[in-house]
């Protein structure tokens, strides 16, 4: 069904009933709400970006404590961005955050812009973050257009089609525009977000509490758990790769990856193709011959465009020959996985083999200290 142009009357009650709702029922306890600083609030947005906000609130906090201003964010290294990172996922954005950090810098004197279109020339800020930036930070009127808006303006116009497409996104942003109260952005702006968080949910949606359910064409066309439409589905390409869990005294060895590609600039196991041969690969590229110990459960991994199946294999080596240290690897004790800059699975992996060597499982365990990085 195609919907018709907002109604400039019925957005302006919409926006004044969303307006009072969110003063009073909405969300506003979060950390990074009550502030107008853009540095916190850019900060939150990249990261709500992908992720949801229980996941959210944790890293926020522990990122800031590592990176309290811009300054200190753009005058960190990549690789510790990059650790404090892991675990959040999606780490194309941790580039680009520290790109941008650096960019705000040395292009604009350390203020970040103030209007949205600005914004969003900086690298990892597209339309809607750029507007939310600029609503929160500087009390721009600007539109947005992320998940919850998504639902509850698809919902309420009855937009169908899947969001994703250009087609259907156009819609939405016009809708979005039309429906922009002349003042009290901010609090619009939380509000539509507050309302497809907590009540116009994508299941189960509590339309009976909606403060603007009188004019909602889904509820009334009992159309509201069509709308959104969902994603197409298709099946994603499979791909599968052994990985090595390279043991020597208690410690694996990982590599530091690219630093474009699938977790770029991340450490993790050395690769190889499922069939390929692991002991002539061990001479090839370390120099050294090993053991060849289990072959562990293989870990299913999922990315936007295809799903990933890793088939770890064990390898013990004892000596480790001087022209095998090369820039770039690292002996890392799995009791130190969880603050290094490993990619989730991989984390995963080396924290089930910590838990095991504590039962003298696997690996033996060893005093808890910083890796070594051999750059």
């Amino acid at each position: 069904m195609e919907c018709a142009e907002p109604d400039p009357a019925r957005s302006g009650g919409f926006a004044q009933r969303l307006t009072a709702w969110q003063r009073v029922h909405g969300r506003h306890h979060l950390p990074w709400q009550n502030t107008r600083d853009p540095y916190r609030i850019w900060l939150s947005e990249v990261m709500l970006q992908q992720t949801q906000v229980t996941t959210v609130v944790a890293y926020y906090l522990e990122f800031l404590q590592a990176f309290p201003d811009l300054r200190a964010l753009a005058g960190a290294s990549r690789e510790l961005v990059l650790e404090r990172w892991s675990g959040l996922g999606y780490y194309r954005r941790a580039h680009h955050l520290h790109a941008a950090a650096r960019e705000v810098i040395l292009r604009h004197g350390g203020e970040f812009p103030r209007d949205a279109a600005a914004l969003a020339t900086l690298p990892g800020i597209g339309r809607s973050t750029a507007a939310a930036i600029a609503v929160f930070a500087f009390g721009a009127r600007a539109a947005i257009l992320e998940g919850n808006v998504k639902r509850v303006l698809a919902r309420h116009q009855a937009i169908a089609g899947y969001p994703g497409t250009p087609k259907v996104a156009a819609r939405l942003w016009q809708a979005a525009q039309a429906m922009l109260p002349a003042r009290d952005v901010d609090t619009y702006t939380q509000g539509l977000m507050d309302l497809g968080a907590t009540v116009c949910t994508r299941a189960q949606p509590r339309c009976v509490i909606c403060p603007v359910r009188a004019d909602c064409v889904a509820l009334r066309e009992r159309r509201v758990n069509e709308l959104p439409s969902p994603r197409p589905r298709k099946t994603l390409p499979q791909r599968a790769l052994r990985v090595l869990l390279i043991e020597r005294g208690g410690e694996i060895l990982v590599e530091k990856r690219p630093a474009t590609g699938i977790w770029g600039g991340l450490w993790s196991l050395p690769e190889l193709p499922l069939a390929a041969d692991i002991g002539a690969s061990m001479r090839t590229r370390f120099a050294v011959d090993a053991t060849l110990g289990d072959e562990l459960p293989p870990i299913a991994h999922g990315f936007t465009h295809y799903a990933l199946t890793l088939h770890p294999s064990r390898v013990i080596v004892g000596e480790w020959p001087a022209r095998a240290e090369a820039p770039g690897l690292l002996w890392l004790s799995p009791a130190d996985a969880h603050g290094a800059a490993l990619p989730a699975p991989i984390k995963r992996l080396l924290r089930s083999l910590d838990r095991a060597s504590e039962t003298g499982a696997h690996v033996h365990k060893r005093a808890r200290r910083t890796p070594r990085v051999r750059a």
